[in-house]
């Protein structure tokens, strides 16, 4: 190791998780949207075509499939609005983003006999935004 390549090397390191941070939140808000924008989608197609869905017999948590659409609708419509506050940058959208994509990976694992490729699709894009809204460093950031 040469002389001095310890004093800048952390200030690197910090700087260099910071900017992974921000794309990661710049991208879970888009991800958001998106997956927000899906949301009020696939609602919007329960409620007025709910035979485009597999009809599953016997299921332990059935509810209709308008019913589900209007859970996908109702939760598609506030994703996109958190979504658009974790691209204002907003902590309070971001911590929301978290709870709300939680439930979007509870609402897409009961809606999995339903629909099983979308359904699961929608879980890993919310578990990825789970993921890089909790690990933004500007929430757990101090100064040192």
């Amino acid at each position: 190791m040469g002389a001095g390549t310890g004093a800048g090397h952390g200030r690197h390191d910090h700087n260099r998780a910071a900017a992974w941070a921000a794309g990661g939140t710049l991208f879970a808000g888009t991800l958001l949207l998106v997956s927000g924008i899906m949301d009020i989608l696939q609602g919007i197609v329960a409620i007025s075509r709910d035979s485009v869905y597999a009809h599953v017999h016997n299921y332990v948590y059935s509810f209709n499939i308008t019913s589900w659409g209007w859970i996908h609708l109702a939760l598609g419509v506030l994703m996109v609005i958190v979504g658009l506050g974790v691209l204002r940058g907003a902590v309070w959208a971001r911590l929301t983003g978290i709870a709300l994509a939680a439930l979007n990976v509870f609402a897409q694992f009961m809606f999995l006999p339903f629909a099983p490729v979308w359904a699961i699709l929608g879980i890993g894009v919310s578990v990825f935004v789970i993921w890089s809204l909790a690990w933004d460093r500007r929430v757990h950031h101090t100064t040192r």
